[in-house]
């Protein structure tokens, strides 16, 4: 029989941190604020014009893989670039009409809702289009010699301004088209959980005396959050540090004059150069493991307040234990959504490596194996068309989800961004990036590559063995090395997930000396064969551009028979 003198222990009380209770205000007042921009007026296009271009975006996606959340902005920059340099040699466009054009094929895309962008998004595009048209003409208006160095590594020899132009013009298209992007998503929720996580970490990371980045720092946690939590691109980080060193550029209440905008210009191979160094900045890898964990944290709290705002505060206030289980089911909500997309990412994957790659390998292989006198094998041409989709797909299914030790750390950090009293005490000092000597960095890097050798030999002995000729054996290497890629491609949401690593064991050490570097071949392949990507150029270059004028001489003529109607009820 329990004592009636024993005293049930009263649970102790935690304090709610104060920009966590803002968060939770903005979240509520944003869930509950009326909508008021219903007077205002709205962009609306033709639905029947609008599945038209719907249409064609699913093929281009389809063929030119990119994640899902960079679609829009790539988007924006491939309508921008076709303005600037296709359309733009046969007419000249104000910034306005340029907007107008832009954001109506990003409406009929499906990118932006019908009916629902107001009219003065208008201006505020054209304001940032007429920014960069501006910045690209100041850069070339007078020669500069520096800028092929810069770009090209190289002395600048004649006939090359061309090369300069190209790349430079690419790299001033990408900062428009991720400004254009910002000023589409901007969220009030989200720049307070990005100000509160900046100042956590500035808080809690610390450097050591012998480290000369303090003026660095700073720059480095924000891009850290950038690549972490917002899952920014190598577009979106050059225009974040761009911004970073032009104070006011992406304000639309600071309008840049053609003075200020010509002075950049004259600067911009200098600044091109300090962007490339901060992005390949010593303190990367350290802070980006750091911020990933942080990043996650933030991201399940996010969550967990915005499916009922009411309901949380009252848990965090009231009830520290119903708070800490509602942190694990939503974790465990989370590691079955990403399972789920994992599948749909794999999917899209093999949609992908058969249009662009497979149909190639039916294409090539039988006309190359004839060519060389070799016997077409049946076999063979059935492996590797088949390969890439069942090789994915094995990948997929025993891809492991999070351990339960995963989801205290994260119920841990989540209480330390929520709670003051459970703030680290401690900071987190970086390291001193560790150099390795000439000659390790060679013994290493021939161990690696004899890796990669070992797994070539032994996978060409196999497939000889089953009576693969030279030609199939090749592209069965080339496709190996593609889905073993987009494998590890596929797999980073669920990685993002991970804050304790599993331990390294002989099978997994083993597994991973022989497979990492067919995935980091399978990369180089990607990178350079998406630049001679044949289906995106036909697309781009000989598709895209007459197309977009058929379907907007398409849509006037829809809106010349909705006027003839009207003046028939008139």
């Amino acid at each position: 029989m329990v004592s009636p003198h024993l005293v049930k222990k009263k649970e102790g009380k935690f304090n709610l941190n104060a920009s966590v209770k803002k968060l939770f205000q903005l979240i509520y007042i944003k869930q509950n604020k009326s909508d008021d921009s219903n007077a205002e007026s709205k962009i609306t296009v033709s639905t029947m014009v609008s599945r038209l271009a719907f249409f064609y975006e699913k093929i281009r996606n389809a063929v030119d893989y990119e994640d899902d959340h960079l679609l829009r902005k790539n988007a924006i920059k491939r309508i921008f670039k076709r303005q600037v340099v296709i359309e733009g040699l046969v007419k000249s466009a104000e910034s306005k009409e340029m907007a107008i054009h832009l954001l109506t094929e990003l409406i009929q895309a499906g990118y932006l809702e019908n009916n629902t962008i107001p009219e003065k998004k208008i201006y505020e595009v054209a304001e940032i289009l007429e920014k960069y048209v501006k910045l690209q003409y100041y850069c070339f208006k007078k020669e500069n010699f520096s800028l092929y160095e810069v770009f090209f590594r190289k002395k600048k020899k004649k006939k090359q301004d061309k090369k300069i132009e190209k790349k430079l013009s690419n790299w001033i298209i990408a900062l428009a088209a991720a400004e254009i992007e910002e000023n589409f998503t901007k969220d009030e929720v989200e720049d307070e959980i990005v100000s509160e996580m900046f100042d956590i970490l500035k808080t809690n990371i610390k450097l050591p005396r012998d480290l000369p980045f303090e003026k660095d720092l700073d720059l480095q946690i924000y891009l850290g959050i950038a690549r972490n939590f917002l899952n920014f691109d190598q577009d979106s980080l050059n225009y974040t540090i761009f911004k970073y060193y032009n104070k006011d550029w992406g304000s639309l209440e600071h309008k840049k004059n053609d003075e200020e905008i010509e002075a950049l210009s004259k600067k911009i191979d200098v600044l091109y150069l300090t962007i490339e160094e901060q992005l390949k900045h010593p303190l990367k890898k350290q802070l980006d493991k750091i911020i990933k964990s942080y990043s996650l944290y933030f991201s399940i709290l996010r969550e967990i307040i915005e499916n009922n705002p009411l309901k949380a505060y009252d848990q965090v206030i009231n009830n520290h234990k119903s708070f800490i289980n509602l942190v694990k089911e939503t974790c465990e909500k989370r590691y079955r959504r990403i399972k789920n997309k994992l599948w749909k990412a794999g999917l899209r994957s093999i949609i992908y490596i058969f249009l662009t790659k497979s149909i190639f390998v039916f294409l090539i292989e039988i006309p190359a194996v004839k060519w060389f006198g070799e016997e077409i094998n049946i076999f063979s041409l059935a492996i590797n068309i088949a390969f890439p989709a069942f090789f994915l797909f094995m990948m997929i299914l025993f891809t492991w989800s999070p351990a339960q030790e995963n989801t205290k750390k994260i119920v841990a950090g989540v209480e330390e961004v929520v709670f003051s009293e459970k703030r680290r005490s401690h900071a987190i000092l970086l390291r001193k990036p560790a150099r390795r000597s000439w000659v390790m960095d060679l013994i290493f890097n021939l161990i690696y590559i004899s890796g990669f050798f070992i797994t070539i030999y032994f996978t060409i002995k196999a497939l000889d063995f089953i009576g693969f000729n030279w030609v199939s054996i090749v592209i069965f290497l080339f496709f190996l090395a593609f889905a073993s890629f987009f494998s590890f491609r596929i797999k980073r949401d669920i990685k993002k997930f991970i804050i304790i690593e599993p331990r390294e064991g002989v099978i997994r050490s083993l597994v991973d000396f022989f497979y990492t570097p067919i995935v980091a071949a399978g990369k180089f392949l990607s990178d350079n064969a998406s630049k001679i990507n044949v289906f995106v150029f036909i697309l781009d270059f000989i598709i895209e551009a007459p197309f977009k004028v058929f379907v907007e001489i398409f849509d006037d003529w829809l809106k010349y028979m909705k006027e003839r109607k009207d003046d028939l009820v008139n």
